[in-house]
């Protein structure tokens, strides 16, 4: 949020001072607040999708998206990961702004808590990038299994992006940096950028 919550707010080009009681932010508190509502759902629907994906009765794939199920734990550790941080976002979607505690011997008898939901927020986006890049790994994983099938035009560009960073999981690898990888496509506004519907990110915008 652009804005201020001093009091008094002083402007030095102009001279002027204005006392307005500005301090309480509750504008900038519920807003990062449905932000972070609107974040952790996003997070939860992609843990399903990969459930889903490495579900082999419901995908038609191989088990945890890898040949030789049995040796291989393939994307099984990857969708607890998912998970645990799709049930983290679930306790840090909580409004910060329904709670205050009075401070200044009371003269901000009601505070926002607008930093605390902010710091939440950012929480929640990050864990959610890296859901929606452990999803894109494991679309990616069951794409290339699935050839010689094509799939859409749309689709196509984000997986060469994808594979582009980090190739084929075919033996069980250290898997933290190729999800940091694609989580920072993810933030960087790489994968929005090959969405048909013209999506943008702050950082390339």
């Amino acid at each position: 949020a652009n804005a201020v919550s001093d009091n008094p707010l002083i402007f030095p080009d102009t001279g002027e001072v204005l006392s307005g009681g500005n301090f309480h932010a509750e504008p900038v508190a519920f807003a990062a607040d449905n932000l972070a509502l609107a974040a952790a759902e996003i997070g939860a629907l992609a843990e399903r999708r990969i459930a889903l994906l490495i579900d082999a009765t419901l995908s038609g794939l191989p088990p945890f998206l890898v040949k030789d199920g049995g040796v291989n734990s393939g994307f099984m550790i990857a969708h607890v990961t998912a998970a645990a941080l799709a049930s983290e976002n679930k306790t840090l979607a909580h409004p910060a702004s329904v709670d205050s505690l009075p401070t200044s011997a009371n003269q901000e008898d009601h505070v926002s808590m607008a930093t605390f939901a902010a710091r939440k927020l950012a929480d929640i986006a990050e864990n959610t990038a890296t859901i929606l890049a452990i999803e894109l790994l494991a679309a990616a994983q069951g794409v290339d299994l699935r050839a010689p099938h094509p799939t859409s035009p749309a689709l196509a560009r984000v997986m060469q992006a994808v594979r582009s960073e980090v190739p084929h999981y075919d033996l069980d690898r250290y898997f933290a940096p190729d999800i940091a990888a694609i989580a920072r496509m993810v933030q960087g506004g790489t994968i929005a950028a090959h969405s048909p519907f013209g999506f943008e990110s702050e950082a390339a915008a």
